[in-house]
């Protein structure tokens, strides 16, 4: 069990004033048996006129803010104090049940049972359907393998594949263009990891979240936790060590199956369902955009350095 306070801090500087403003944050941390929400704070500068909260499609906890007054600037800061157990420490992937009932059971019949996480094997704004993601998955799930064993197969295979190479995508570069450049962010290898996987008709969700420098579990230094960091969760039904729910956390970028030093956010389908901040406003100009963010463990656990991001 690890206290982890978490600040996110976020500026925005517009050129020209903003004289209307609509945004969307998903910035305060989900609560859970595995990740206990302690203490939250969330601040606008300059204030909103209007604002509420409450939950999206997939559950996340969401805030709706805007402005209609002038305004050159905005700075969202976000602070979260959290208590994060241990998860999947008895999981044996290699007791998992074979991947191919899995997929057959979440292809689409009309009128069939409900599943709900077959929307989580269908094409999403960010991760279309690739034929070469299909090919690159095939070598981790050869017939009969164990769910969960051919997914941390795929997981260690991109890890090793690809380059983490900070900057060297943007958001809305196509996942098709990451795939043949073999490097990107944490944001491109979990749209990867998930659209190899969907391809094979199995479910897997997006995960924004934060990320400690060292990961209290075993102190070795992580890429991706100078920012906001993504992973995937694959569904796993049946796996020892995963709970009821089914879901199995896999962190591509790292290659290890997340333990108390991932802190989540949001789950999706990719990064438009969970993006922290988001929104549309009126004016503005060119404009400049600073983040920041510090995770750092204040309670029980091994004290480890945060990292810092701004750009």
């Amino acid at each position: 069990m690890v206290e982890l306070e978490i600040v996110h801090d976020t500026r925005y500087a517009y050129g020209a004033p903003v004289s209307l403003a609509h945004h969307l944050a998903h910035l305060r941390p989900l609560s859970d048996a595995h990740q206990q929400l302690l203490a939250h704070e969330f601040e606008v500068e300059p204030g909103a006129d209007a604002a509420r909260e409450g939950c999206d499609a997939f559950g996340n906890h969401c805030r709706w803010f805007s402005r209609a007054r002038p305004h050159d600037h905005l700075h969202v800061r976000a602070v979260s104090r959290l208590r994060v157990a241990p998860r999947f420490t008895a999981l044996d992937a290699t007791a998992s049940p074979p991947w191919e009932p899995l997929a057959a059971r979440m292809r689409y019949v009309a009128g069939g049972e409900y599943e709900a996480a077959v929307e989580f094997t269908m094409p999403s704004p960010y991760v279309p359907r690739l034929a070469e993601l299909h090919d690159y998955a095939l070598p981790s799930f050869p017939p009969a393998a164990p769910l969960a064993a051919a997914a941390v197969s795929l997981m260690r295979r991109i890890h090793a594949d690809f380059a983490y190479r900070s900057a060297s995508t943007q958001i809305d570069t196509p996942l098709e263009r990451v795939f043949e450049q073999r490097a990107g962010v944490c944001q491109d290898f979990a749209h990867l990891m998930a659209g190899a996987m969907r391809m094979l008709g199995l479910p897997v969700r997006y995960v924004s979240g934060y990320l400690l420098t060292r990961s209290p579990d075993d102190a070795a230094p992580m890429l991706g936790a100078d920012a906001s960091h993504a992973w995937v969760q694959v569904y796993c039904p049946g796996t020892p060590g995963v709970g009821a729910d089914g879901w199995l956390d896999l962190d591509p970028t790292n290659s290890v199956v997340p333990g108390s030093g991932h802190v989540r956010l949001a789950m999706g389908r990719d990064y438009g369902d969970v993006a922290p901040l988001r929104g549309v406003i009126r004016g503005g100009g060119r404009h400049s955009l600073h983040v920041a963010v510090g995770t750092r463990v204040v309670g029980p656990g091994t004290a480890v350095a945060s990292k810092q991001h701004e750009g």
